[in-house]
């Protein structure tokens, strides 16, 4: 679809577009989000300095201000007073598309509980980007974002996720992405991978591999830098397990000091059985 859409018209009052920007190659902007940066009278930026760069690079002076996780509370109402007056304002992340893991969606939400016009104005995205280079099925994706910080949570997370079927999607951050395969490793085994790290900069870098050896590339460096988006293959299709093979898992964590509790909590998981139904094949096989 071409030509400029009722969104854009500004004699329907103001509008909050949702602007995609460059990941890193500033070549990758369309022409719309060109047009739309010039005209709005604001641009709201994640970090107006790297913004900046971009405006500079294509010749924009529009007016920016900060809009970020920290001041997005107070913020927010002064762009969208832009917005109520009848004059439209562009919202922009450091990089990609806005609202995708950073505070946008926020703005976006109050805009829209006003009953304000949003209108996006789609691009470059990360998630997609990884995924279309990464030659794993991107049918059916989960897009899980940022992990937990904390190794207990973030294995427990990982937990949750393993007997899905679908390919995952994950950002992460280069000071804790080895923590992350280490948990990955051990909570989803080891699986096909590929590692989407600083894409379309300067920098770039994409691997294929199974988690063993992503982690080992990672470990085996001084310092791992840059934005990283990890796409992992889903659950395989596993032959169902047998009586024996639930009893013996059940078995081998109460021996290393499993509540019997836990035990058939962990053996369900590693099974893909309702807990339920591990719990009464214990109770047969210990009667």
């Amino acid at each position: 679809m071409g030509g400029t859409s009722a969104g854009d018209a500004s004699s329907t009052g103001g509008v909050l577009y949702v602007v995609a920007t460059p990941l890193g190659n500033l070549e990758d902007v369309t022409l719309r989000a060109l047009r739309i940066l010039k005209e709005v009278a604001l641009i709201a930026c994640e970090d107006t300095r790297r913004t900046s760069r971009l405006l500079q690079a294509h010749g924009i002076s529009t007016p920016t201000t900060s809009y970020f996780e920290h001041n997005e509370k107070w913020k927010g109402d002064r762009i969208l007073d832009v917005v109520r007056h009848g004059r439209s304002a562009a919202l922009v992340s450091d990089a990609g598309t806005p609202g995708i893991s950073d505070p946008g969606f926020r703005l976006v939400r109050d805009a829209r509980a006003e009953g304000l016009a949003v209108v996006p104005v789609p691009g470059p995205s990360a998630v997609v980007a990884a995924l279309s280079v990464s030659g794993l099925p991107s049918d059916r994706f989960t897009f899980v974002g940022f992990l937990p910080s904390r190794s207990g949570a973030r294995a427990r997370a990982l937990a949750e996720l393993a007997p899905r079927r679908e390919t995952l999607v994950f950002y992460e951050s280069p000071l804790r992405v080895v923590a992350a395969l280490t948990d990955m490793l051990a909570a989803l085994g080891d699986r096909e991978i590929f590692l989407c790290r600083e894409a379309t900069k300067i920098h770039e870098e994409y691997v294929r591999g199974t988690t063993s050896s992503v982690l080992a590339l990672l470990a085996a460096r001084p310092e791992v830098k840059g934005e990283i988006v990890l796409v992992v293959s889903g659950a395989g299709e596993a032959p169902p397990a047998s009586k024996d093979d639930v009893a013996a898992t059940y078995a081998a964590l109460v021996a290393a000091g499993r509540t019997r509790r836990e035990a058939v909590k962990e053996t369900a998981r590693r099974h893909a059985l309702p807990a339920r139904e591990v719990y009464a094949l214990v109770l047969k096989t210990s009667a």
